[in-house]
């Protein structure tokens, strides 16, 4: 066969037998290992032509190609090709052929810069066979080109026609095998020398052969083996692209010849498909015995892969020595080999150090890491290197998650090369982008923080674990020595039972046999006549043993002995197990009928066991017995408080995951996401409805969206236009989360270059995000009140202060509180209380104590000129000097202490002068980070105060939202309604939980309120007085004061009795009128109805709360209430509130009747009843309701109980409601 091969300096040899399909054969390497050659750069003649001749007629064996292995030549010493085709583009094209079933989709065609564009031409020819219509055309080296070979690329317009195509194509397919590097045909070259003899004349530099682009590892599959599935591997051989053409097309291409006008030595080809490791080989199908002769030819392996490696090698040299000197040149400081840097391999830096300031040092160290110097940082030696000029190298390997490589140079010590202070980088190219970079970062980071969270987990457990072994050692011993203690005093109790006891007592009674034990069979005789039974008609045996251990045992009727004379009578009776001694007493008739007994003038009788005295081994079982038993005991109680401890932490989560959810979808009428719980990393799509708010009826709404409360690193987003949906006035737009995103922030405008916002009145919205990698920094915020329960309580102040604290606190922000140190505080509140500083302010040393309340950290200042040691915390007529040199202490103790609090909370007209003091005295000196958030708890105090704490506060609140639209018209708070929003209160379910209340007799939860509320309801008419029967029960509980609504409480006293229902009122009042008032009332009523009412006038912690549990109906009927708690309490533990409508009472409970879409608006259902008017009229209206639903449908009445023992009224969904307050402050 005759083939024209244009020359070309190229790396490989390639050839094309369709229309643009290019395909790559094998260079021919015709030298014998004995040969010496002359390697020329400049060899090339743009006019020269050869003659190849090669025999094709035979078919070639299969070879599987598999990657370089490891000890192969190293990376980054491959010269780089100047034709960018790959191994892995061709294989993924020829997939494609496949699953098309047409022939070799076109390649495209490449033009090597430096190239003639005159073709010399190279004709191949063959005796035997020949293809028409192929022209190898191999173009003219570029001249700067790293390696040098012989590029074939197709100039024929048409090879075969379309079937003698389908033929070839299928001839030559082969699956892949290597990710890397592909063998595109399933014929491997396994050439005998027989078969292939190429013959080259002419004067030619033979250095246009071998110039070696890849390395590949080949595996010839060998039919010799016997088990036909060995394979022989070839390693560090050059790439080739192998292609079995018929016998068909050969006949075809007979025309196709032409000559090669000058000869060059005949060179005898050399098999490179050797198993270098000696494996056996599989004779392939079609080949000769010649393949078997030269492939076991090891010596010419050997020296053709040395030939080969010190190619390699020269290739190299050759690329170094012309960038190495092309960089002097050019006075560059560095290169790099290969040029193109690309991740997973290895490269070659090399620096000039004259062109540095390290230019006399004698040591060069490169100082590095990647991506930024993000990621992996390196230190590596530099070697001398034989380049021309002061050329120092090493090899630095590139990670596979490296998108640019940043380093500098210095001498070990402190002499840098910096690149006058920029750094060297190099791209990596084909790797991950910056973007993909941090995702992989943050990734990283997921599962750093998954490990850390799974150790710290083992090793709280094994600390558990230490724990628990260590207190069951405690446990047992403590159990022993309780048995031993057990034993002790029943060997005592023995002793002095023996003192008594006796077989026998003349003339009274015996026992026959005088031998027995314990389960004999014995007769006891009695004598009647003497003791006061003489004349009983019947006389009973009442008996039991060891002291009446276990209580009556032995009962049986004695008859007449007829063996005796007298008055003698007997009874068979079996001896109980276990029995040392035997108790009895004789009556005239069984248990519980008996009249008269003889009971040995009350020391009963007694008798021993003579079998069953019990030896030291007796004692000894026992107290094993007994250890066991206790044991046993104390397992079980353990093991049911850890089983209800586990189910109270259960029901709260529970009750947190709901309530979450109810605070997501509270706004859902103007923004929700959906899925609702947002994960990190996820797509989501946020939905808005314009017609909510001020961009109603606006033509567009364009979302902007950033992450974590705007400080993300991505920034804001690029505004995006929302589409609408269908069937609904939502819009939509789709957001992508980042992996370190905990918190999703959105505004809405009507245009993209902004207009009018919907920020949510300055709020903005806000989404939750779960599963990030970067949670929320924790802030640091302050309290300073002058109440806190239960440490200084007088109303729901300091319930507030307290519960709001702990928790902000469990979502993990830093809370502090200082509290004026009271003389009447209740020091045994406090845990680990302790002096903590001193310092001088207002002329007078305030001392400074420490210690946590309710687990909440908590500073305590004294001042030391007395204003807080008068025995109350109100009352005294100097209060409002007392609490403004408070706020001044309190303010100068975090200034002196450095405290850089985010937020400072101050609480009602008591503590408002915090905000104006830290406006004009602090906020300018050392405490710029904090905002002001000030909160009024009521109005009706200290309005002066609270109007200048308004002024001053970077925001304002109350304890409900109804209560602050009440009092939005107030002259202290009209001009700030900017800043003024309505958060409600909640309750501590940890102090009101009935599932773990002492104070009632069965604890309960939602899933067995109707037993549990009937067992509180059973204790309290029995505590009361009351009678026991099943009738509806109102509670009252509230301090008796007109804001209270004193009047209604006692019309609906009156109006529960008319409706034969139980009335119980717990409370007292202040004002001595009302509370004499009352204890009239009390007396009236216990002597009218006093089975069905009464009237506590003192308060009752452990009645309160049985109060709350027992009765079916709690009645708040306040004037006005900025919250309330009472309706909370209620309802956790599963009563139904009566409420008049005002305040937080609006707010809470909804009525049954009347509220449906108001509760659903909040994400809750209606929960009890309640009325509008302050008469009379009123109260009927709901009490009436309330008392009939509870005679006509119990059935629904307890499911309504159940429902509101589920809702949440904890501090779990306002504490969520301040966090997004206090960021808004910050912002």
């Amino acid at each position: 066969m005759e083939v024209t091969l244009p020359l070309q300096r190229s790396p490989s040899c390639r050839t094309v037998f369709s229309e643009r399909t290019q395909f790559r054969i094998k260079p021919f390497l015709g030298f014998l290992p004995t040969q010496s050659f002359n390697w020329k750069r400049d060899h090339m003649a743009a006019t020269t032509t050869y003659r190849i001749t090669a025999n094709f007629s035979r078919r070639r064996p299969r070879r599987i190609s598999t990657p370089r292995s490891n000890d192969s030549t190293p990376r980054g010493f491959t010269p780089r090709t100047q034709v960018p085709t790959t191994s892995i583009q061709r294989r993924g094209q020829k997939n494609n052929e496949k699953k098309k079933g047409t022939g070799p989709s076109p390649a495209p065609e490449f033009t090597i810069p430096g190239s003639n564009t005159e073709t010399p031409q190279l004709k191949t020819g063959s005796d035997e066979e020949e293809v028409s219509g192929v022209n190898l055309v191999v173009a003219k080296a570029e001249a700067e080109s790293d390696g040098i070979g012989l590029e074939v690329a197709s100039t024929s317009e048409s090879l075969f026609d379309e079937d003698k195509t389908s033929q070839f194509e299928e001839t030559v397919r082969m699956p892949e095998v290597d990710e890397r590097i592909l063998v595109e045909s399933k014929d491997a070259e396994g050439i005998t020398e027989s078969e292939d003899k190429a013959f080259v004349s002419g004067d030619v530099d033979v250095s246009v052969y071998g110039r070696v682009i890849e390395e590949k590892q080949i595996y010839t599959k060998s039919s010799d083996d016997e088990g036909g599935e060995n394979i022989e591997k070839e390693e560090s051989v050059e790439e080739i692209d192998i292609f079995k053409v018929g016998n068909n097309a050969s006949r075809e291409t007979d025309s196709r010849n032409v000559t090669i006008s000058k000869t060059v030595d005949k060179v005898e080809s050399i098999n490179c498909v050797d198993d270098f490791h000696k494996r056996p080989s599989v004779k392939p199908e079609g080949v000769d015995e010649g393949y078997n002769s030269i492939s076991e030819d090891k010596k010419k392996a050997d020296n053709f892969l040395k030939l080969k490696l010190e190619t390699e090698e020269i290739l190299r040299k050759e690329a170094l020595d012309r960038l190495a000197s092309d960089n002097f040149r050019k006075g560059h400081k560095l290169f790099y080999y290969p040029e193109i840097v690309e991740p997973d391999r290895d490269i070659e830096i090399f620096f000039n150090r004259s062109f540095s300031t390290l230019k006399f040092e004698p040591d060069v160290i490169i100082m590095g890491a990647f991506n930024d110097w993000k990621w992996k940082s390196f230190a590596i030696n530099l070697s001398k290197t034989q380049l021309n000029g002061d050329w120092w190298s090493c090899k630095v390997y590139v990670p596979r998650e490296a998108y640019k490589i940043d380093f500098v140079f210095y001498n070990g010590n402190d002499v840098y090369e910096n690149n006058d202070e920029q750094d060297f980088c190099i791209t990596v190219e084909g790797g991950m982008d910056g973007f993909d970079f941090e995702n992989f970062l943050l990734e990283e980071k997921r599962k750093e923080q998954e490990e850390v969270m799974r150790r710290k987990a083992e090793r709280e457990r094994q600390v558990e674990e230490q724990r628990r072994i260590e207190a069951e050692i405690v446990e047992s011993e403590a159990d022993r020595a309780q048995a031993k203690e057990e034993v002790a005093k029943r060997r005592g109790m023995l002793q002095e039972l023996l003192k008594d006891a006796v077989t026998s007592f003349v003339n009274v009674w015996y026992i026959e046999p005088t031998e027995f034990g314990a389960n004999d069979r014995v007769r006891l005789y009695y004598n009647r006549s003497s003791g006061p039974l003489s004349h009983a008609k019947d006389i009973w045996i009442h008996g039991g043993h060891n002291h009446w251990k276990d209580g009556l045992s032995i009962v049986s009727k004695l008859i007449k002995s007829e063996s005796k004379d007298g008055d003698w009578c007997c009874a068979d009776v079996v001896v109980p197990d276990q029995a040392v001694v035997l108790d009895w007493v004789f009556a005239d008739g069984p248990p519980k009928q008996a009249v008269v007994y003889d009971n040995n003038l009350l020391q009963d009788f007694h008798a021993i066991v003579p079998k069953s005295i019990p030896g030291e081994l007796y004692w000894v079982e026992e107290e094993q017995q007994i250890y066991k038993s206790l044991q046993a005991e104390r397992r079980l109680r353990e093991e049911a408080l850890r089983a209800k401890a586990e189910k109270t932490v259960r029901l709260k989560e529970e009750t947190k995951e709901r309530t979450l959810k109810t605070f997501l979808l509270s706004q859902k009428h103007i923004i929700y996401t959906d899925p609702i719980d947002v994960h990190a990393g996820s797509t989501v799509t946020v939905f808005y409805n314009p017609a909510n708010t001020v961009l109603k009826g606006k033509s567009e709404i364009w979302l902007r969206c950033s992450f974590n409360r705007w400080t993300h690193r991505m920034g804001l987003l690029p505004p995006q236009k929302m589409i609408p949906i269908e069937n609904g006035s939502h819009l939509k737009a789709t957001v992508k989360v980042p992996l370190d995103a905990y918190m999703m922030d959105f505004v809405f405008s009507e245009r993209e270059d902004g207009g009018i916002f919907d920020n949510k009145n300055g709020m903005d919205y806000h989404v939750p995000v779960f599963g990030g990698v970067v949670k929320e920094p924790p802030m640091h915020i302050v309290h300073i009140a002058v109440e806190m329960a239960p440490i200084a309580k007088v109303g729901g102040l300091g319930d507030v202060v307290t519960s709001l604290s702990r928790a902000v606190q469990d979502m993990n922000h830093n809370v502090d509180i200082i509290l004026p140190k009271y003389d009447c505080l209740k020091h045994s509140n406090v845990k680990d209380l302790q002096f903590h500083k001193s310092y001088s302010w207002g002329g007078t040393e305030i001392k400074v104590w420490t210690g946590k309340v309710e687990g909440v950290s908590v500073y305590f200042l004294e001042p030391q000129n007395g204003l807080f040691w008068v025995g109350c915390i109100y009352g005294r007529a100097n209060d409002g000097e007392r609490f403004g040199f408070f706020c001044h202490a309190a303010l100068e103790f975090l200034l002196q202490s450095g405290f850089h609090p985010d937020i400072i909370h101050c609480h009602d007209w008591s503590s408002a002068p915090v905000a104006w003091l830290f406006k004009e005295h602090y906020m300018h000196y050392g405490l710029s980070k904090a905002r002001v958030v000030f909160t009024i708890h009521n109005l009706e105090f200290g309005a002066n105060l609270i109007r200048k704490a308004m002024e001053f506060s970077d925001k304002a609140t109350t304890v409900s939202p109804t209560y602050a639209q009440e009092v939005s018209g107030n002259s202290a708070v009209a001009p700030y309604l900017f800043k003024f929003h309505g958060i409600l209160n909640g309750i501590d379910p940890d102090i009101w939980d009935p599932y773990n209340d002492k104070f009632l007799p069965v604890p309960y939860t939602s899933e067995n309120v109707v037993e549990g509320k009937r067992a509180a309801k059973e204790a309290l008419q029995e505590k009361l007085g009351l009678e026991k029967s099943d009738l509806p029960l109102v509670g009252i509980i509230t301090r008796l004061t007109h804001q209270k609504g004193i009047h209604l409480i006692k019309h609906a006293i009156w109006r529960t009795l008319e409706r034969n229902g139980q009335v119980v009122l717990l409370g007292s009042a202040p004002d001595p009128r009302i509370q004499n008032d009352f204890v009239s009332l009390a007396n009236q009523l216990h002597s009218s109805h006093g089975h069905r009412a009464n009237l506590c006038l003192t308060y009752d912690e452990p009645l309160s709360h049985l109060i709350y549990a027992g009765a079916d109906f709690i009645l708040v009927p306040s004037i006005f209430e900025p919250c309330g708690l009472t309706q909370l309490t209620a309802m956790r533990y599963g009563s139904i509130p009566v409420v008049r409508k005002t305040g937080g009472l609006h707010d809470t409970v909804f009525d049954v009747d009347h509220d449906l879409e108001r509760a659903q608006a909040c994400g809750l259902e209606p929960n009890g009843f309640n009325f509008d008017g302050a008469d009379g009229a009123g109260v009927d209206y709901a009490l009436n309701r309330a008392i009939s639903a509870w005679y006509d449908g119990r059935e629904w009445f307890d499911s309504l109980c159940k429902r509101v023992m589920e809702q949440d009224w904890s501090w779990n969904r306002p504490a969520l409601d301040y966090l997004e307050l206090y960021h808004s402050a910050r912002k």
